[in-house]
């Protein structure tokens, strides 16, 4: 799997969940690439410096989501 279908496989899957769900587990990517830790996080890495994914954290917890969405953003956008 190159860069451009682990971006494309992806961003279809958390499309296809963003009516339930907005963040997810490092762990939860990975399950949705079908690939193994260490190169799923190179590609996960790469989609957060190209601004596709986001990563969010609560200090404890670190999440990834598709940028500009979730609640923070929708109260954010009222400010």
């Amino acid at each position: 799997m190159n860069q451009a279908e682990a971006t494309e496989k992806l961003v279809a899957a958390l499309t296809k969940k963003q009516k339930t769900k907005t963040k997810f587990y490092f762990s939860d990517l990975v399950k949705m690439l079908e690939e193994k830790p260490r190169p799923a996080k190179a590609f996960i890495s790469q989609m957060v410096r190209d601004e596709v994914l986001e990563l969010w954290s609560s200090g404890s917890t670190s999440m990834y989501g598709l940028k500009g969405l979730g609640k923070q953003h929708a109260t954010e956008d009222e400010e």
